[in-house]
């Protein structure tokens, strides 16, 4: 910028130059605002997807977790089943249940020794799927809340996992009920013989909660529509081979399915 004669600036130019120098300072400000603000969205959006796609821990059955001593093991399988068997069992029965659901308690009520008893004979093994699509029948998001603690036993010791099974059905909310508190559920666990305060913690930090959502979809992915359902061998059970004429299921009457299955 050109300067008058006798050393002095022009005052109109210096102005005319610091008020451009503020515009420009005010546009990299606002850019810079602007690029932050675009950044922090980015970040918060990024960060809420990876909590939506956390799957969550998954549960596990150690190998150094309690075995039963006559041969029967434990494991979950890729569909999040909890596996209980002899390893050279013919039959695989495999029971899809939600612990909300009446007719899975009644399947339980009528077949639970029957199963039991297949398993320590080395005739079945037997896979429970407890998944959660009943969280509606209850105010409290009972149905997640008992499978997860379904995992939390299993992992623990699974050689007790029958017994508890049969006693979480046995003590049923009803349905639109507040469902079992997780105090209630941790004292059924103790009374199971699940002591250990893993199992307790496991229940109140709703640990496998995400798990749980997932393995439920992925079940109803697979077809299955309704609770229980039933599959021997990878074929499922017409409800009428289990049946009484009344339709009520009739006691025991998967000895007789499995028996025939161990034929084949």
């Amino acid at each position: 910028m050109s300067n008058k004669p006798g050393g002095k600036r022009n005052p109109l130019a210096a102005a005319e130059r610091a008020d451009r120098n503020r515009k420009i300072f005010i546009q990299v400000a606002v850019a810079v605002v602007l690029v932050g603000l675009v950044a922090a969205i980015g970040i918060g959006i990024a960060v809420k997807n990876a909590r939506k796609n956390d799957p969550g821990p998954t549960p596990a059955i150690a190998a150094t977790a309690p075995q039963n001593p006559n041969g029967v093991v434990a494991s979950i399988t890729d569909t999040g089943a909890i596996r209980i068997g002899k390893p050279d069992a013919k039959v695989t029965v495999r029971v899809v249940a939600d612990l909300q659901c009446p007719a899975c308690k009644a399947f339980e009520a009528a077949n639970a020794q029957a199963l039991t008893d297949a398993v320590d004979s080395g005739t079945a093994i037997v896979e429970y799927n407890i998944i959660s699509f009943l969280d509606k029948a209850s105010t409290t998001k009972y149905s997640s809340r008992a499978a997860n603690a379904s995992y939390c036993v299993a992992e623990s010791d699974p050689t007790k996992y029958l017994n508890w099974l049969t006693t979480m059905f046995a003590q049923q909310p009803a349905e639109g009920s507040a469902g079992l508190t997780d105090d209630q559920l941790i004292t059924i666990a103790q009374q199971a013989g699940f002591t250990d305060p893993a199992v307790a913690q496991c229940v109140k930090d709703n640990k496998y909660s995400k798990y749980v959502q997932a393995k439920t979809k992925a079940v109803f992915d697979t077809g299955v529509k309704s609770t229980p359902t039933i599959y021997v061998n990878g074929t499922e059970v017409n409800s009428q081979q289990i049946a009484t004429p009344a339709g009520q299921f009739a006691p025991g009457a998967m000895t007789a399915v499995i028996t025939a299955a161990a034929a084949k």
